[in-house]
């Protein structure tokens, strides 16, 4: 199989993804030729852009900002909805990690993933996956 060596062949490649992305329907799928050549530079892709364009998994500090964003909410509102100290917050926002009944709270009033308040990422939680698997 071919992999894509440049900046240049990939756009080459998007652009001719978004033409077959017009002829290629969830319908017509598994009777045109073009869903192959989709398929086909579909992975070519995926492969280059995490190779070059990788991806990375936020940080709780990076998602706690986001989530007080998003929530209208300053520090000291988000500490009691936690119910943790104004300074607390700090420390969270600083990268320290919360205890695990801090974290439960986190998960369940702020919606942030228990992969990302346990530092897991996807790629160690792939291999977990991977190696339970061969068990």
């Amino acid at each position: 199989m071919k992999k894509i060596t440049n900046d240049k062949e990939y756009d080459v490649i998007k652009k001719r993804i978004d033409e077959l992305l017009e002829i290629v329907s969830d319908e017509n799928y598994e009777m045109i030729p073009e869903s192959i050549e989709l398929e086909f530079l579909s992975e070519l892709i995926e492969e280059y852009e995490q190779k070059y364009y990788p991806v990375s998994v936020p940080t709780l500090a990076e998602i706690l900002k986001l989530r007080m964003y998003e929530m209208n909410i300053n520090q000291l509102q988000l500490a009691k909805i936690l119910n943790v100290s104004p300074s607390r917050i700090s420390e969270y926002l600083s990268g320290k990690e919360p205890t695990l009944k801090v974290a439960k709270v986190m998960c369940e009033y702020l919606n942030i993933s228990a992969n990302v308040l346990l530092g897991l990422n996807n790629k160690r939680t792939q291999v977990q996956f991977e190696m339970a698997e061969v068990d």
